[in-house]
């Protein structure tokens, strides 16, 4: 395995660019631990309800979910996979759980994150430290049907931002289309911390 994370990897000298907290968040964790993080999102998913249909598609596939609710309790595991990093985020909406499922690799150089169960969605990552907070926005796109790999049109974008905050950090994503504006989002904050293999849920 590297000694250096996915993230340390993609951004090179520019990782000292930030803050204290969110330079500990993207490093590797250290051996055999996790780094699982928990906390309350403000908003997350989408108001759009004719959305929904293709949403809970998606949602079968942990790439995102059809609900919508404001105060909902999250948690985030990061597990480093060799030279990938897999993901999990958990949202506990009431009387439901979604799970988000994700592996960023370095690829050609450039960081891309593999989304779903079988990580059918991919997207380029372009990065940028900005006054110590991490500014991400998705590339090019591409869908993976086992060996297939098929460029898609960039009908959508992220955007996210991960910042130091007063005991712990924040997380804002917005995905959004030229179409439809912002049309999905999760925001919070939460606390960080590695915790032993043996303790992963």
């Amino acid at each position: 395995m590297t000694e250096e994370s996915v993230w340390q990897r993609a951004l090179g000298d520019d990782i000292d660019r930030l803050s204290p907290g969110l330079r500990a968040y993207f490093a590797l964790p250290p051996a055999g631990t996790v780094g699982r993080g928990t906390g309350v999102y403000e908003v997350a998913g989408s108001s759009r309800r004719w959305l929904r249909p293709v949403l809970a598609v998606l949602a079968w596939r942990r790439i995102l979910f059809p609900e919508f609710g404001r105060g909902i309790p999250f948690t985030v595991t990061n597990t480093p996979a060799g030279d990938a990093l897999r993901g999990w985020r958990t949202f506990d909406f009431p009387g439901r759980t979604r799970v988000m499922q994700d592996e960023m690799r370095i690829v050609g150089g450039a960081l891309h994150d593999f989304l779903g169960r079988h990580s059918e969605l991919e997207a380029q990552l372009e990065l940028e430290v900005v006054e110590g907070a991490l500014h991400l926005r998705t590339g090019r796109l591409w869908l993976n049907l086992g060996r297939l790999r098929v460029a898609l049109p960039r009908l959508a974008r992220i955007r996210l931002i991960e910042q130091s905050v007063e005991n712990g950090q924040r997380v804002s994503a917005v995905l959004s289309s030229p179409v439809l504006g912002d049309w999905f989002e999760y925001t919070g904050d939460f606390r960080y911390e590695y915790v032993s293999n043996s303790d992963r849920l």
